[in-house]
């Protein structure tokens, strides 16, 4: 089996492949890595399943470093997905460095499932739009706060907003303060990744291509946006496995 391990902002998305296949999956806080308890958690996750491999990629470099001395406790030199390990797509891009590693995860899944051009949202911390262009290159894309960063900031910044659970509401006219949050933040955000497609779309020059959506609100923004042809929350452990499988 092959342990998978996505490290983002605040969480740390965790699966367990075999047979090519997510069979098991967890969200584990990042700042384990830095407690120190995050082999304890993972320990307890995949319990006595075996592990043969283990790959991951990270966008908080403190965490990177900590999870390669704490994951050689376990296994050998994990995987690490970056710039220079990427599989399938080039980069079109001019400082390849800078692009983040989740980002190139999810566009080596979106080239190899689902072919170019192709673009890829990802519902996190901030929302990134991520464009594999005609040539199967990774081209570049777009970052934007993400829904909860947003709706966290409202609350943190103002006296009488509270802090909501977010949730569909079918009117657009609010009967509570809470439900006129949800609207803003749920109708708007379809706004503008309605709006940001309609821009890739024309500067790509095709009005048809994949457009896959993964990340935490992904099922809950994508609905009501006939664009987005798929859900795939898996999409950023597909392309650690993909980039860790042809590495060797």
């Amino acid at each position: 089996m092959e342990l998978l391990l996505d490290i983002g902002n605040t969480h740390t998305h965790v699966g367990l492949m075999a047979n090519k296949q997510i069979i098991d999956r967890i969200e584990l806080p990042t700042k384990a890595w830095e407690n120190g308890s995050m082999l304890f958690l993972l320990r307890g996750f995949f319990q006595q399943r075996p592990v043969d491999q283990i790959g991951f990629c990270s966008v908080v470099p403190d965490a990177s470093k900590q999870a390669k001395l704490i994951l050689k406790k376990e296994w050998d030199t994990p995987f690490e997905l970056t710039y220079k390990t990427i599989w399938k797509i080039g980069i079109d891009y001019p400082s390849p460095e800078s692009v983040g590693n989740d980002r190139l995860a999810n566009t080596i899944a979106l080239a190899h499932y689902y072919g170019s051009p192709a673009v890829a949202i990802d519902f996190g911390t901030a929302v990134t739009f991520d464009i594999v262009n005609c040539q199967g290159n990774y081209a570049g894309g777009i970052i934007a706060p993400g829904l909860s960063t947003m709706t966290s900031y409202l609350h943190e910044k103002t006296a009488q907003l509270p802090c909501i659970e977010l949730r569909e509401v079918n009117s657009v006219i609010g009967k509570s303060t809470a439900d006129a949050m949800r609207i803003g933040a749920i109708h708007g955000y379809r706004g503008l990744i309605k709006e940001l497609l309609t821009l890739i779309k024309q500067e790509i020059g095709s009005e048809n291509f994949p457009i896959v959506a993964t990340g935490g609100y992904a099922e809950l923004i994508s609905n009501k946006i006939p664009d987005i042809l798929k859900v795939d929350p898996d999409l950023t452990l597909k392309g650690i496995y993909l980039a860790m499988c042809h590495s060797k």
